[in-house]
């Protein structure tokens, strides 16, 4: 069966065989038909509820358990942003991180036809992600890495026994050449923002809107890097929209935040411009979404427009500053890329404001129990004898 794609700017129609992205140059998404679409009457918990809006039917193996992720109320960060603050923890996912999302879709469909191998390009959660599904599968994985990839990234991408491979060049450019590559030798490249892998990603939004139904939470605030998540999450709520399952049409204004180091996307918003150039990158601790040139990056600014949102950034300091306050006070650990929603949320509400009570939803992107640094955390842990437990206990009682 084909699955057909439409480019969300000029509108025109394809298969998948045609490849990602449009003539006009901008990237496909999975068409669908969601006016016949209902909220799930089943106790199903991952993705696979909102199979009507896939391409595929659930797998078997890894890729079943994908979604289905918490939405933690955190009283305890309100005051922070002055609403109601929930944290979509996508922690919970297989490899713990949203990337499972898409990682199952991609690989499900590419077992379905008939692949041997897929692969992606990717330095983090996406290379473990991807690997991890096609291990499952029992398909092959060519992970496309950066040359100056750190050795602690590689160590855990290898663990699902991927063929990897580090490139040197314009790490930008080799998105698309991956993609080239891959149509021409018949390996399934699910790269950050191809249609299955946004088709899969969507889900977090329909996630987020059911537990909300029949209102909407008045904003979604979440990381940036490549803009596939984001759009996804932006076409899940037009899907329902036209599926007639909003109440009044309403779509929460949805904001994207990027590290300062690198913010090709939040310098295009605020510019007042329709379209992201590629910046020079400074290091930062936000190192997952550090994308210098994302490809879809105009997507976002579109799902930014439409929603009456906004694109920022936040500087290293405030992201781990967000990173300790979601750990000491919403008891979730989160890797720095995903503190950027709490440090954007903090400045929209100091700049913008949110409406009083207002339920805001942060989408916590990976679990940061594979964030290996730590080096801004302070350890106060002295060594007592058991003997003197007693003036310990009297010190917390």
């Amino acid at each position: 069966m084909s699955i057909n794609v439409t480019c969300y700017a000029c509108g025109s129609s394809a298969t998948l065989v045609d490849g990602a992205r449009c003539d006009c140059g901008e990237p496909y998404w999975v068409e669908t038909d969601p006016e016949a679409f209902a909220w799930p009457d089943t106790a199903e918990r991952s993705q696979w509820r909102y199979r009507d809006l896939l391409p595929t039917d659930p797998p078997i193996g890894l890729g079943a358990c994908a979604g289905g992720t918490p939405l933690v109320r955190a009283p305890r960060l309100d005051d922070d942003v002055r609403a109601q603050i929930h944290l979509k923890y996508e922690g919970t996912n297989p490899t713990g991180t949203f990337k499972d999302r898409g990682s199952a879709v991609g690989v499900s469909v590419a077992a379905e036809r008939g692949y041997e191998a897929v692969g992606t390009v990717s330095h983090g959660n996406m290379a473990r992600s991807m690997a991890a599904h096609a291990a499952s599968e029992g398909l092959d994985c060519l992970v496309l890495v950066p040359a100056d990839i750190p050795p602690s990234r590689l160590g855990l991408i290898a663990r699902h026994d991927p063929t990897i491979r580090r490139v040197e060049g314009d790490y930008g450019d080799l998105y698309y050449e991956a993609l080239r590559l891959g149509r021409q030798r018949e390996v399934a490249f699910v790269n950050s923002d191809t249609p299955l892998r946004v088709a899969g990603q969507k889900t977090t939004g329909l996630e987020i809107a059911e537990s909300f139904a029949p209102d909407v939470p008045e904003a979604i605030v979440m990381p940036v890097s490549s803009g596939g998540h984001a759009s996804g999450v932006w076409k899940g709520f037009r899907e329902l929209s036209a599926a007639g399952l909003l109440e009044e049409d309403s779509i929460p204004t949805l904001f994207f935040v990027q590290a300062a180091a690198c913010s090709p996307i939040a310098d295009a918003w605020e510019r007042g411009e329709e379209t992201v150039n590629p910046v020079e990158s400074d290091e930062t601790v936000a190192y997952s979404i550090a994308n210098r040139n994302p490809p879809s990056g105009n997507r976002v600014l579109a799902a930014a427009a439409d929603t009456g949102g906004g694109v920022l950034a936040v500087d290293d300091d405030a992201i781990l500053d967000a990173r300790r306050a979601i750990a000491e006070r919403a008891g979730l650990s989160v890797e720095s890329s995903c503190a950027t929603a709490l440090a954007g949320a903090r400045t929209v509400a100091t700049e913008r404001g949110f409406d009083d009570d207002a339920d805001v939803v942060l989408v916590a992107t990976g679990t940061g129990f594979t964030d290996t640094d730590t080096t801004d955390v302070e350890v106060t842990a002295p060594t007592v004898p058991m003997a003197d437990l007693d003036a310990t206990f009297e010190e917390i009682a």
